[in-house]
């Protein structure tokens, strides 16, 4: 059984590099190419976080902190992240941004592009992101 880690904490980061590393951060498609920074405010850590992830000329990218030169920058509160990102549902990302509850920054047509093309990634990886998040 997969060990269980709070969204967000420094044990869930340290495991999605891990993830990150195992299934290699090149499996990003070839159309792929927005790199997205995320600021999580409400956080039960006492603090907001920071990651981006995306990707820029086919190579993947997820790591905490921001990256230089990101297209987008999107701000969410913690419960609005974990809907989004942990259970994997598209359309929750689409009621979060038309509710007011993502405040996005930067290119706009670039990540709505992006996630016309499918925005697909490695399945594989995006389960066992799923599945060690508690």
């Amino acid at each position: 059984m997969t060990e269980k880690h709070a969204f967000l904490s420094d044990e869930w980061f340290a495991e999605v590099e891990r993830l990150v590393s195992e299934h290699g951060n090149d499996a990003a498609p070839a159309h792929a190419n927005v790199l997205v920074n995320l600021t999580i405010t409400e956080t039960p850590f006492g603090d907001e976080r920071q990651l981006h992830m995306g990707a820029k000329e086919g190579q993947g990218a997820f790591a905490k902190g921001h990256a230089d030169g990101a297209d987008v920058t999107l701000t969410t509160d913690y419960g609005t992240a974990k809907e989004v990102f942990v259970s994997g549902n598209p359309q929750a990302g689409m009621q979060a941004f038309m509710s007011g509850k993502v405040k996005v920054q930067g290119d706009m047509t670039k990540l709505m592009a992006a996630q016309a093309g499918g925005g697909g990634g490695d399945q594989a990886l995006q389960q066992a992101i799923q599945e060690m998040t508690e």
